[in-house]
């Protein structure tokens, strides 16, 4: 890993370290059992190019602190952006109000997991150049220049490209005596191509994955887009004149460029103790995996080995420590297929006990903005490969007649997590071992346990890839998260194939 970056002095400057002394002491005139406070600053840069010319361009900074206060046994919480004394003492007293006003409403006390204290510990992310330092028309000239040579190719009838890059400051400071100052850095790339053959109109896209890293993500390192730019026409023409697949059973091999977001779905959000314990229903429902299924549920084949974790090397949900103070860590979800372990906090660390993480949170609260109260997020969830399991081309070998899956598209799954389909970018016949051309309107469907539990072979460590996503949400009011999925190549056996076109009602012209 390289040397962390150092915190932008920009930030550093700013004077949430007074800001913060006011608040706490004045949180603390209440007898408050706990208190916190949070100064963040987010600046998004976004622009997008199609066919060559700039679409938009958009850059946004949201500045501003919390304090969140344990007062009479209830969580009060309040927000500001004003950047003076007496707004943070105020802000202080609203805490503690909206806690005695919770106090009736709440059923049982609040109580937090013990969590070591770190004095004001620094951490930043792994990247080598920040995007914000590189000239906006530089990076807008580079996304432009690669839809016009896209749009060249007789294929291709438009091309679009985009870039998203957040740098997220924090500090965070409590009673007890923890002080974190942090700094990430993630960038989300996008790149498609869009053609028709008749009436038939599709695309094809980047497999680029979101990354906590800099600029230094387009230099070819890391993702090769040069071998992109110059395959995409083609795997787009050959999609168009694909044959539309035969819905049935068939043995899929998954690349990771898929996967990711089917372990997005189908485990992480399921393993969110909230959702888990019932009390967290909003986007994405609750879940099948319930705290007594825990070290009993059968959730996939004993190869099934899927980690929680906030330390991962350029993970977009990779923190030093997490917005109650706790140091990231990883840890099992899924062992030998079964489930043992979830997604927590530290008031759910303390209400759960030692029966998970040995009654410590393992540092999955998080806040999307100053504004927004902190709540339990998503790890960076990942499958692990078997260490002597073989490349992508083993797993198609051992197939007679299957369909190879890349790339992720559309998605749907059930608000418990258990019944779901999922599309993709291209897909492939298996013959005989063989790849054997694309096809197309394939879509494939199961429950989450019968397809954890049809993986019948695990891709060796050459195959695993992190990717993952900007834009989870959760929670009412809504917050945004990003989150990466780590995961080889898989095979599964007799997984239910649609044909999308005929679901939708559609013929095939071709």
């Amino acid at each position: 890993m390289a040397d962390a970056a150092p915190i932008d002095p920009t930030f550093t400057a700013l004077p949430y370290r007074r800001l913060a002394a006011a608040a706490l002491s004045r949180a603390r005139d209440f007898g408050v059992t706990h208190a916190d406070f949070r100064f963040e600053r987010v600046r998004y840069q976004h622009f997008s190019v199609r066919d060559g010319l700039l679409q938009g361009a958009e850059d946004v900074e949201d500045l501003g602190f919390a304090v969140r206060v344990v007062h009479q046994g209830a969580w009060g919480f309040a927000a500001g952006v004003v950047l003076a004394t007496d707004e943070a003492v105020s802000v202080a007293e609203r805490a503690v109000n909206v806690a005695m006003v919770a106090s009736g409403m709440t059923r049982s006390p609040i109580e937090l997991a013990p969590e070591p204290v770190y004095d004001d510990v620094v951490w930043s992310s792994a990247y080598e150049l920040n995007p914000f330092e590189v000239p906006l028309a530089e990076k807008t000239a580079l996304l432009a220049g690669w839809t016009t040579t896209l749009l060249g190719a007789d294929s291709v009838e438009h091309a679009s490209a985009s870039l998203q890059q957040v740098q997220e400051n924090k500090f965070y400071t409590d009673l007890a005596g923890t002080t974190t100052t942090q700094q990430r850095i993630r960038l989300h790339p996008t790149l498609e191509v869009h053609g028709s053959r008749g009436a038939h109109f599709d695309s094809m896209a980047s497999l680029a994955a979101p990354v906590g890293r800099g600029w230094e993500y387009f230099n070819g390192s890391f993702h090769d887009f040069d071998a992109e730019l110059a395959e995409l026409p083609a795997l787009l023409a050959e999609k168009l004149a694909a044959p539309s697949v035969r819905a049935g059973s068939y043995d899929l091999v998954i690349d990771p460029s898929n996967l990711w977001l089917t372990i997005h779905e189908s485990i992480g959000h399921a393993t969110e103790l909230d959702r888990a314990l019932g009390y967290e229903a909003n986007y994405a429902g609750t879940s099948f995996a319930t705290p007594d299924k825990l070290g009993t549920l059968q959730y996939g084949s004993a190869l099934m080995h899927v980690t929680g974790d906030r330390t991962t090397e350029h993970g977009l949900a990779t923190i030093g420590y997490d917005d109650e103070g706790v140091a990231g860590q990883s840890w099992d979800i899924v062992k030998d297929g079964v489930l043992v372990g979830y997604q927590l906090d530290r008031p759910m660390a303390h209400q759960v006990g030692a029966a998970l993480n040995g009654g410590r949170s393992n540092g999955c609260a998080y806040a999307d903005s100053p504004g927004h109260i902190p709540i339990q997020r998503m790890a960076n969830v990942s499958l692990q490969p078997d260490p002597q399991g073989p490349d992508t081309a083993g797993l198609i070998s051992q197939v007679e007649d299957g369909i190879y899956v890349v790339g992720d598209k559309s998605w749907s799954i059930d608000m418990q997590r258990f019944n779901f389909q999922f599309t993709g970018q291209r897909f492939y016949a298996i013959k005989d071992g063989q790849l054997s051309g694309q096809l197309r309107d394939v879509a494939y469907q199961a429950t989450t346990t019968d397809f954890w539990n049809s993986m019948s072979a695990v891709g060796g460590p050459s195959t695993y890839v992190l990717g993952g996503a900007f834009n989870c949400g959760k929670a009412q009011p809504g917050q945004v998260a990003a989150v990466s999925h780590g995961c080889p190549s898989a095979l599964f056996r007799g997984v239910n194939v649609l044909n999308v076109a005929s679901e939708a009602g559609e013929g095939d012209d071709l």
